[in-house]
């Protein structure tokens, strides 16, 4: 028995092929194919690449493929993924699920608990015992995403802007925001901004320009952002506690936003200590396509379950 599982987020999709024993076989890595931020096409083809790569000379036939994606768990999203997968052709029994659910099961296989993703987007998503899962956040870049990558970014965008009206406060984030656009001008920043420049993923780069501004430039502006980011993060994973009347929960930090801001993580960490006492609060040190696996074979094999959502989430 071989299975796939995919981790499509809004800027890597991961794709892991393993054998009945849950040994990864292989892997291959492509862009972001977040259904909201890409388009149906651009996620056909993200995945079909990912899959042709990681099947390679494949030594047998495909049980089954888990796909994790963002906002999948609406109806109308879940039917044009299957469909999407359906045309690429492999034929296998195919789960798609939100990418929140692979994470929690890469970090916390079978177990209740909550995951917390920053990435270009952000959610909080748990289970607990009875099979019942709850979710915070989730919205999209549009409607919510705080604590995202996306969010600090557009946060930082505005703040240049602001200063150069002599709205708000001088900041450094200015002389980095100019510098990733190559750019010698506030005002310059509109035609890069609203040609080609909206992508979420785009904007979302400008976080490691907040994180350098914060810390080796320790900009208040660009502190504050990130704190304000963290707080939002944590009350989202309170949120779920709170549905899910989880006390003392494991909290698992995952997505790139989170790796790589280092002031976010450590802010959300101490906010999650202070709001849910006794939670143990520890990073994803795995790959959430592994979670992706975890669950496809445990489709082929016909046991797999997921958690229906419950209250406020449903």
């Amino acid at each position: 028995m071989f299975v796939l599982g995919i981790d499509a987020g809004g800027t890597r999709t991961v794709c892991q092929l393993a054998d009945a024993e849950g040994r990864i076989l292989a892997e291959a890595r492509g862009p972001g194919a977040n259904l909201q931020a890409v388009g149906e096409l651009d996620v056909e083809k993200v995945l079909h690449q990912v899959i042709d790569r990681t099947l390679g000379d494949s030594p047998g036939r495909l049980s089954a493929i888990c796909l994790g994606m963002a906002g999948v768990d609406r109806p109308r999203d879940a039917e044009i993924v299957h469909g999407i997968l359906g045309r690429i052709g492999h034929r296998a029994r195919v789960l798609v699920v939100n990418d929140a659910l692979i994470a929690l099961e890469a970090g916390l296989p079978e177990a209740p608990g909550i995951v917390l993703i920053a990435g270009t987007g952000s959610i909080a998503y748990g289970r607990d015992d009875a099979g019942r899962a709850a979710r915070a956040g989730g919205w999209g870049y549009v409607l919510g995403d705080e604590g995202s990558g996306y969010w600090l970014g557009r946060q930082a965008l505005r703040a240049v802007v602001r200063s150069a009206d002599g709205r708000g406060p001088a900041t450094a984030l200015t002389t980095r925001i100019l510098a990733h656009y190559h750019v010698t001008r506030p005002d310059e920043l509109v035609r890069e901004i609203y040609v080609g420049g909206t992508r979420p993923s785009a904007i979302a780069a400008l976080a490691r320009d907040v994180q350098a501004a914060a810390e080796d430039d320790e900009d208040p502006v660009a502190q504050h952002i990130i704190d304000s980011g963290a707080s939002e993060l944590a009350a989202a994973a309170t949120s779920v506690a709170r549905q899910l009347r989880l006390e003392a929960p494991t909290v698992i930090l995952s997505g790139g936003t989170l790796r790589g801001v280092a002031r976010l993580s450590a802010g959300v960490t101490m906010h999650l200590v202070h709001r849910l006492p006794g939670a143990v609060v520890r990073r994803l040190e795995v790959e959430p396509a592994l979670g992706a696996v975890r669950l496809a074979t445990a489709f082929a094999q016909g046991r797999a379950t997921v958690p229906a959502y419950f209250g406020p989430s449903a």
